[in-house]
């Protein structure tokens, strides 16, 4: 299953949105209102849960600065990844988009489609008002 975010545009070089998303303690002011727990276990593990959710723990698994990261789950049953690509649009902007990706069964594909989603997007439109 693939899921993107929409482009986001960011009124900030890429450089300095690259540095925001690989500082992992800065996905905290990213997530949706309905997260019950953050925590970070090292500089490149956080572990979030969403309120009805299990937890899950992402960890940095790649890094193209200053256009890439690239965060995978770290451990649990079901593994998938997420990718923050940034372009550069000129000198101070840049447009950024998320993708979720990951290999689901179709009953469980239809179940998180929705939720996943929104919270991708979530994240997407949080970085130019968090940055």
């Amino acid at each position: 299953m693939n899921l993107e975010s929409p482009k986001i545009n960011v009124e900030k070089s890429p450089e300095a949105v690259f540095d925001f998303l690989a500082n992992v303690k800065n996905f905290e002011s990213l997530m949706p209102e309905n997260i019950s727990k953050f925590e970070v276990l090292s500089d490149d593990t956080f572990l979030f849960a969403l309120k009805g959710m299990p937890e899950i723990i992402l960890k940095k698994k790649e890094v193209v600065p200053p256009n890439k990261i690239v965060l995978g789950a770290a451990g649990g049953k079901i593994d998938f990844s997420l990718t923050g690509n940034i372009v550069q649009k000129d000198e101070h902007s840049s447009e950024v988009q998320l993708q979720f990706s990951g290999d689901f069964n179709p009953m469980m594909a239809m179940m998180i489609k929705g939720p996943i989603s929104k919270f991708i997007e979530t994240l997407a439109t949080s970085i130019p008002k968090a940055i």
